[in-house]
């Protein structure tokens, strides 16, 4: 019995230990052309800027957490939004924060994914349309969703569609984003 113990010791002592669950660390950036848009169907929304921010820590080849934070600045535009009233909006001006996890298809050169996570906004937002009249400032839960592709031998570039939904401002803001990964920490 003591033999058995000792073999035991042996063989967990002399194993390597990891004290991390992630195997990568990479920063990513996004820009793209962003968008504020109502809940309801009224044919108008906010067009403007995107950035975005995260620390990918790479759990395995198929799974990602990511802590991100980014800036979303839109404003109505007549002459892309459609028709709408003067007083119809769809803007937001916020900092964003939060974390997600990205879910990949790992294919070589084109990999897909999607991406679901929970975070905040602070900033200002206004959805006005026939049935909402909210002019609000402050910290806001919010849903991000992306969907997109990783593109390269590394796949080290992204093309992606973004939301952040805001169901206490019944509005969503957005983007079509690209991105950039590259490694840190070696």
């Amino acid at each position: 019995m003591k033999k058995a113990f000792f073999i035991l010791f042996i063989l967990l002592g002399s194993s390597r230990v990891h004290a991390q669950f992630y195997s990568a660390e990479n920063v990513e950036i996004s820009l793209g052309y962003g968008l504020s848009v109502p809940y309801e169907d009224v044919g108008f929304y906010g067009t403007g800027l995107f950035a975005q921010g995260e620390y990918v820590l790479g759990i395995n080849e198929w799974i990602d957490l990511r802590p991100y934070a980014g800036y979303i600045k839109t404003n109505m535009n007549k002459n892309l939004s459609g028709l709408f009233d003067p007083e119809d909006k769809a803007t937001a001006n916020a900092f964003f924060f939060g974390g997600k996890a990205r879910f990949r298809i790992p294919v070589d050169w084109v990999a897909p994914y999607a991406e679901l996570g929970l975070g905040g906004s602070i900033g200002a937002f206004e959805t006005f349309t026939a049935k909402s009249e909210i002019d609000e400032n402050g910290v806001y839960a919010h849903i991000p969703f992306s969907l997109g592709v990783e593109l390269g031998p590394r796949h080290n570039v992204n093309v992606e569609l973004t939301f952040i939904f805001h169901n206490s401002i019944k509005q969503f803001a957005g983007a079509m984003a690209v991105g950039v990964s590259f490694p840190v920490g070696y």
